[in-house]
Formats: C-alpha cells, sequence, structure tokens
C-alpha cells in the first residue's frame, strides 16, 4: 500500500521550498491568543532549517474575501514565530510578484520567509492555476503541512503541487495521517469512539465509515436527541433534527449487523432557559430516558458519564470528536469534562479529532495528557469519513 512522501524520504538542502502552513491563528486587538498552530508548525520548519533549505512560509487568515485587509495580515505570526524558532523570520508583504521574487532570493540556505496571507487574492480559494503558478515561480520544491486545509482544493495547497517536484508533506501532516488513518485502520483492539457535536447530519458518513471499524460507538451531544427520537423516547426542547430519524435507526441497525456497541445517553441535564451568549442557565433537571416537554438538554447526565466512563476505561484505543454538551457554560460542560478526564487518566492510545473536542479538552485541562490532538476540523471529519484530502492527494506517494 502506497503512502504520502514526508519531508524525511527527501533531500531538500540549498533548496527552495514553498511551505504550506496553517497559522490561521486567533487573533484579539492585533495579539495572537492562541498560538498552537504556530507551535504544531515547528518541527517541520525546523528540519528543513537544519536540512540548509530556504524556506518560504505560506498560510492564510481569517476569510479577508479575495482583497488585502491589514486585519487579517500575517505579520504578527512573524514576529511570534521568530521568538519561537529563535532566528528572524523575513515578513514579505505581498505573496507574489517581482518583488516578492526578489525578497525570495535573497535567502541564504536555513534561513526563513514569511508570505503575506495567500486569501488577499481571490485566486488563491479558486484554486486559480495562473495564481498557483505565480506561487510556484518562488520555489523548487512543496511542503504541504497544512492539515486544516488540506480538505479544501485551493491554489496554496493543491494548485501549486502542479508545478513543483518534490511535493511531500510535513511531519505535521504525516502525525496527523498515522494517528487519523493507521491508528484507527488498525487500532489496538478495543477501539472506543466518542461522537459528539450538534448534528447528525454532519457525522451520519463518519458514524457510517465507523461502524466498520469501532468495537464500540458512544453518542453524545446534541446529535444524541435525534438517536432519542428513533429510539421512540421525547426530547422536549432539545435541538433535534427529526428528518434523519431513519438514519438514526439505520445506525443502530448496522451497529448490530456488526456487532458494535452503540451507546447513547441514558440520561440527560436539561434546563428551561438557556443564555449562550451571557454563559447562564436557569433550572436544571436530570431526565431518565425521555426529556419532558419544555426542558432542553445541555449535557449528558451522572450515569451516562459512569456509563461512558467505564467505557473507556476498557478499551486500547480511543478516538473522541465532539463535546457531549454545551462545554462552554460551566453549568452544562461536566459530561464532556469527565470524558477527558477519563481519557486522559486512560493508558490507552488516545486520538482527539480536532475541532471542538481539542478545545474542550484544553479547557478541562488535560491537553498534555492524551497521545495526539488532531489540529483540522473539517479535514478531521472528511479524513475519517474515508474522503481523498486534495491537499494530499496532490503530494508524492511512495
Amino acid at each position: 500500500m502506497s503512502r504520502t512522501k514526508s519531508i524525511k524520504d527527501v533531500d531538500l538542502s540549498g533548496k527552495r521550498v514553498f511551505v504550506r502552513c496553517d497559522f490561521n491563528v486567533p487573533l484579539t486587538d492585533g495579539q495572537i491568543s492562541d498560538d498552537s498552530r504556530i507551535v504544531a508548525a515547528l518541527p517541520t520548519i525546523k528540519h528543513l532549517v537544519a536540512q540548509g533549505a530556504k524556506v518560504i512560509l505560506s498560510s492564510h487568515l481569517g476569510r479577508p474575501k479575495g482583497e488585502p485587509n491589514a486585519a487579517f495580515s500575517l505579520a504578527p505570526v512573524a514576529e511570534a514565530l521568530a521568538a519561537q524558532l529563535g532566528q528572524p523570520v523575513t515578513f514579505i508583504e505581498d505573496c507574489i510578484g517581482e518583488e516578492v521574487e526578489a525578497e525570495v532570493a535573497k535567502l541564504a540556505e536555513g534561513e526563513v520567509a514569511l508570505l503575506e496571507n495567500v486569501r488577499f487574492y481571490k485566486g488563491e480559494t479558486d484554486n486559480d492555476p495562473e495564481f498557483a503558478a505565480s506561487l510556484a515561480k518562488l520555489a523548487d520544491a512543496f511542503v504541504n503541512d497544512a492539515f486544516g486545509t488540506a480538505h479544501r482544493a485551493h491554489a496554496s495547497t493543491a494548485g501549486v503541487a502542479k508545478h513543483l517536484s518534490p511535493c511531500v508533506c510535513g511531519l505535521l501532516i504525516e502525525k496527523e495521517l498515522a494517528y487519523l488513518g493507521d491508528k484507527t485502520n488498525t487500532p489496538e483492539r478495543p477501539l472506543t469512539v466518542i461522537l459528539g457535536g450538534a448534528k447528525v447530519s454532519d457525522k451520519i458518513k463518519v458514524i457510517d465509515a465507523l461502524l466498520e471499524k469501532a468495537d464500540t460507538i458512544i453518542i453524545g451531544g446534541a446529535m444524541a436527541y435525534t438517536f432519542k427520537l428513533a429510539k421512540g423516547e421525547t426530547v422536549g426542547d432539545s435541538l433535534s433534527e427529526p428528518d434523519f430519524i431513519e438514519t438514526a435507526k439505520a445506525a443502530f441497525k448496522k451497529a448490530e449487523e456488526k456487532g458494535v456497541k452503540f451507546l447513547i445517553p441514558v440520561d440527560t441535564l436539561t434546563v428551561k432557559d438557556l443564555d449562550f451568549g451571557a454563559g447562564t442557565v436557569g433550572d436544571t433537571k436530570v431526565f431518565e430516558g425521555s426529556i419532558g416537554e419544555g426542558w432542553e438538554g445541555v449535557d449528558i447526565g451522572p450515569k451516562s458519564i459512569e456509563l461512558f466512563s467505564n467505557e473507556v476505561k476498557n478499551a486500547k484505543t480511543v478516538l473522541w470528536n465532539g463535546p457531549m454538551g454545551i462545554f462552554e457554560i460551566d453549568a452544562c460542560n461536566k459530561g464532556t469534562f469527565a470524558v477527558a478526564k477519563t481519557i486522559a487518566d486512560s493508558d490507552a492510545c488516545s486520538i482527539i479529532g480536532g475541532g471542538d473536542s481539542v478545545k474542550a479538552i484544553k479547557m478541562a485541562g488535560y491537553g498534555d495528557q492524551v497521545t495526539f490532538m488532531s489540529t483540522g476540523g473539517g479535514a478531521s471529519l472528511e479524513f475519517l469519513e474515508g474522503k481523498e484530502l486534495p491537499g494530499v492527494s496532490a503530494l508524492d506517494t511512495i
């Protein structure tokens, strides 16, 4: 079986290397409030620097809608990156054109430059061939290390690969492919999958794909209420998708046919009033089974916490994607945080599948006690579904 080539497989010394990173960091008043994505890119950048490559970094930031916008400049990232690397990072105030080419030509071996936001050009998200060719003019080789955008066929993630050789993945994408791919396709068993989040419609393809691999699937979050409806229970005012009841029934049936244990919450923490913006809830009540009229489910209840935690304790591999409830509000975070703690305390290989799950496990204080945290939200889901990721399929294979 072929695998994607990584920077470990090629010699890039002396070459100009175009590296697509994911520096889409949160900014508050021009300051970076979470540098996780910058830190995640460091191993690849350091590897290339040590090899003597001329490193040209590229990324998007936010959604500037195809035109320059100072609020989405990558200048603060260049500064933060230089501090992390312990060496200067040349910030280039554009990403294509003769002036950029002249700046890049000045780079010596082991030096690093960061281009301005590629989404300042409409050609980036359109995967415009001319824009991709303009980016490619800057370099001899391509490294994609932006897993978070690997599911997008954009000029800097896929289009540029048509013009450069070699085209390989960085150490971050290599790790993502290993954990979300190999470790879930051929896991140490039992494999327990925990899926949460708001909608069955968002996750049904993932559920279907993972029913082929898992020993146990645990469902939490708002999508559990659609599964409750499929079981004939009532869900009060809880968020649900009645149009997907038959889909949920089909998942129960497939689990039974495959011999997969399929667990949904046996009790639910509910509220009468919820103000997400203010982070407040009114009266709370725990329902076992059906949820009463006028009540809205916001978290799994204590019996579900115990049930799910016991299942996790017996697992050898755990994949978690999606919270158990509205974890951003203190009154509704017990279920999500309890699952996070059980995963952290477990000896299992623990894979946190991006997005809100990573945010939740960090909020719970267990981010450094899991085996792997994915940097991709949508990319993680599409990869787990078995979809081809354009930013990966564009790369060389062995």
